[in-house]
């Protein structure tokens, strides 16, 4: 297993980056990908107990991005990325909550002082939670230098557009086209009318009168209602709890948000996740540090303590060490 508490910058300057030749050799030198050219993990989220050590998420942008200002270039995203190396909807989902992933993913273009122009490209290729004692999460990061053609068909591939261009000779063919069409529709026009007299005459000399056809309606089907997945409303209302209670933002509608995921039970989504117990930390969480939530709650601290019991008798380890804080 990777050291990541161990992954950092370091003191890293301008005149440290000057002596790589190039955006590659940086790359290779710097281990910014794993050593055999794979993507390599990076913390984007520590455990609360860890929560003084800085995300090394940004890491790969922030080195090519120093590289680039030490050759007195400008660097700048020309690509967001959609995450399109990643299967899981979820997995994207979860990161996209994340500054400290989509800040640093996308392809970036390096103009050097000296003329010289490069692009690299950073993509998510997988995310995981880093072991079972504790909530770090981590996302493996894929660097890699691209032309402009490599570019544009990596990230074309990901965006649903279509461009359609006339050229001259098919304007000139429209034209002529419209100007026989419109010559056809002026002398079906003048026959049309001939019919048109003729069978009015031949109404007037009629002395029956037919009845008007019945109307019949046909009731309009409403549209079907789309209903979600149970797993699918839970991880909904998890990842949203979990957002804002990390910004600390939105609290009590967090709170509530954990609470209603909990209730759903145990229920395990595509993306792994065990929202069901994550959401229960969250609400044991709520119910001992919100006070404008935990208010409602006769006693919330022993209700945490049995959420928090409930979890431990599953082996959760978040929910133990949390237990014993609590105790």
């Amino acid at each position: 297993m990777a050291l990541h508490g161990c992954t950092s910058m370091g003191g890293i300057n301008s005149d440290s980056l000057q002596k790589f030749g190039s955006a590659q050799e940086l790359i290779d030198q710097k281990n910014i990908n794993a050593t055999n050219g794979a993507a390599k993990e990076y913390v984007y989220y520590w455990d609360p107990k860890q929560s003084n050590q800085e995300v090394q998420s940004l890491i790969p942008k922030k080195y090519l991005s120093s590289y680039c200002s030490a050759k007195g270039g400008k660097f700048s995203l020309i690509q967001k990325s959609s995450m399109s190396m990643i299967r899981e909807s979820w997995t994207r989902k979860l990161l996209s909550t994340y500054s400290s992933v989509h800040q640093g993913i996308g392809a970036y273009q390096c103009l050097q002082q000296d003329g010289q122009r490069w692009i690299v490209s950073i993509e998510p290729v997988a995310e995981r939670k880093l072991d079972a004692h504790g909530e770090t999460r981590v996302v493996s990061l894929q660097t890699k230098m691209m032309s402009a053609d490599e570019v544009k068909k990596f990230y074309s591939s990901t965006i649903s557009t279509v461009t359609v261009k006339k050229t001259k000779a098919e304007n000139q063919s429209n034209k002529n086209t419209a100007l026989n069409t419109a010559a056809q529709k002026k002398a079906e026009e003048k026959k049309s009318n001939q019919q048109a007299n003729q069978n009015r005459n031949q109404q007037q000399s009629e002395t029956a009168v037919k009845p008007p056809e019945k109307v019949v309606e046909t009731p309009i089907k409403p549209p079907e209602k789309i209903v979600e997945k149970p797993q699918t409303q839970q991880m909904k209302l998890f990842v949203a709890a979990r957002k804002d209670l990390n910004k600390g933002q939105n609290q009590v509608s967090a709170c509530n948000n954990a609470e209603k995921a909990y209730n759903y039970g145990k229920l395990y989504g595509s993306s792994g996740i065990n929202a069901y117990a994550e959401s229960g930390v969250l609400f044991a969480r709520c119910l001992t540090s919100v006070p404008a939530y935990s208010s409602k709650f006769s006693n919330p601290k022993a209700k945490a303590a049995g959420i928090l019991q409930n979890l431990a008798n599953q082996n959760h380890t978040g929910a133990k060490h949390m237990l014993k804080q609590l105790k």
